[in-house]
């Protein structure tokens, strides 16, 4: 080949890879960079706890079935009824005659309940948690709520306090409600199942672990018996397969649910601690070659595990009382004093990229009510007073996800370092006076100048 041909090839290569990158949308790009790790799922989120801060997602806004990963809402609102002292884990149950009827079906996860049983609030939560057992979720909704319609309603209105933006609960075990014997609850659908992103899901166990660690109690335990010691003793070993003991063991994992019916596949919400920093992981409709509903969501967890703690750490970073160097002075307007100097009212903790430790980037957010455009403030001002916050931008390569919320945790209030009063009339008017001579003495120093 000649030298011009070859010229001429190398160009039009290099035209139509600049057309071809030109032309696809940010969104695939985007895309394609986070699922670097080739997860095998629908949908997928790996979060840090404490901050919120996304390390890595996968169609993370879609609204997808979540099977008994719906029962983390039902952990939620049962264990927030025992903190207002609504229930007590001691109180007494005896279960309906649709509560038996789910319970003996031994096609799904159960621990069978007598008719005439009794049982409490603390054997029943177990059973859920630790075997995701069907029949003691519903009983536990009955328990909180009198129904499990009522159950619905308080699921959803939970949902929406918690600042969820995409899901759908139709009942408190994440079943289909064809399973439910017809006994569904009112006003959903035959046909209805509990659907969440990624995201959605990630921040709800966050909330969950955040006000109600002591779930994390039960969620980590590999096995228990149901009722030991009695003849309705029932084994229940954990479905998380990745606690301890059990047959995909992982180090820090300790909760928190697994979900798989036909279409929400193989899915698994999983809770990690390890050298002081916690992680949340979300798999949704996870694949293999065999098609299984156990083992696929803890090959891909087990990605996303080894990917977090891999790449990333949690940083002390500012100290308290860490201010940024010629920007935290603010005048101050109608002062005694004309300025006053801010800081941290606490350190702030970053997730850190490995490699990337210098990438990092301090910034003030001020609140506009108190800081005008000017950046000064005006008197009176209490020493300690929030001012806004301050946070940190990354500025190394690659796709930063941003958090779980709009709002982050990556930050720390921004305080006032003294107090400043507000000046009394007179000082205000001799400033006034002299800012007017001032003005005066700089007219006459202009004239004077352009004489020579």
């Amino acid at each position: 080949m000649s030298n011009k041909k070859f010229m001429r090839l190398v160009t039009t290569l290099f035209i139509i890879t600049f057309v071809f990158t030109m032309i696809i949308p940010t969104g695939q790009m985007a895309a394609a960079e986070s699922d670097a790790l080739s997860i095998n799922a629908k949908g997928a989120i790996l979060v840090e706890a404490s901050t919120g801060k996304i390390l890595y997602g996968k169609n993370t806004d879609e609204k997808l079935p979540i099977a008994s990963m719906a029962k983390i809402m039902t952990e939620y609102l049962v264990l927030e009824a025992i903190d207002k002292g609504k229930i007590d884990w001691n109180q007494k149950y005896t279960p309906s005659d649709y509560v038996y009827k789910i319970s003996q079906n031994r096609d799904l996860s159960n621990v069978p309940l007598r008719k005439d049983g009794t049982y409490n609030v603390k054997e029943l939560f177990e059973a859920m948690g630790i075997y995701s057992a069907n029949g003691a979720a519903i009983g536990l909704s009955e328990i909180v709520a009198g129904s499990e319609t009522n159950f619905v309603k308080l699921m959803n209105d939970k949902a929406k306090e918690l600042g969820l933006k995409n899901f759908e609960f139709v009942n408190s075990t994440g079943l289909e409600n064809r399973d439910l014997l017809g006994q569904h609850p009112d006003g959903t659908d035959v046909e209805a199942e509990n659907k969440m992103s990624a995201r959605d899901m990630a921040l709800l166990s966050q909330r969950l672990i955040d006000d109600y660690p002591e779930v994390l109690e039960i969620a980590s335990m590999p096995r228990k018996v149901f009722r030991e010691g009695t003849d309705d003793a029932i084994k229940m070993d954990n479905w998380n397969w990745m606690l301890k003991g059990l047959l995909f063991e992982t180090e820090g994992v300790d909760g928190l649910k697994t979900g798989s019916t036909d279409s929400a596949g193989s899915s698994f919400t999983s809770t990690v601690e390890r050298n002081g920093m916690r992680i949340i992981t979300v798999i949704l409709n996870a694949t293999d070659d065999e098609g299984g509903l156990r083992t696929p969501r803890f090959v891909e967890t087990k990605k996303l595990i080894d990917y977090g703690y891999n790449n990333f750490t949690l940083e002390e970073r500012y100290p308290k009382n860490y201010f940024i160097k010629k920007k935290s002075n603010l005048s101050v307007i109608k002062g005694k004093e004309k300025e006053v100097a801010v800081h941290t009212n606490k350190p702030l903790t970053v997730v850190v990229k490995r490699g990337e430790e210098d990438s990092y980037e301090p910034s003030y957010v001020f609140d506009k009510k108190k800081v005008n455009e000017k950046k000064a403030v005006t008197a009176p001002i209490k020493k300690g007073e929030k001012i806004g916050y301050m946070t940190v931008k990354f500025n190394g390569e690659g796709q930063d996800l941003g958090f779980l919320e709009e709002k982050s945790d990556e930050n720390v209030d921004l305080i006032t370092k003294t107090g400043v009063e507000k000046a009394n009339w007179f000082v205000l008017s001799m400033r006034g006076i002299g800012g007017f001579f001032s003005g005066q003495w700089r007219t006459v120093t202009d004239i004077v100048k352009g004489w020579f």
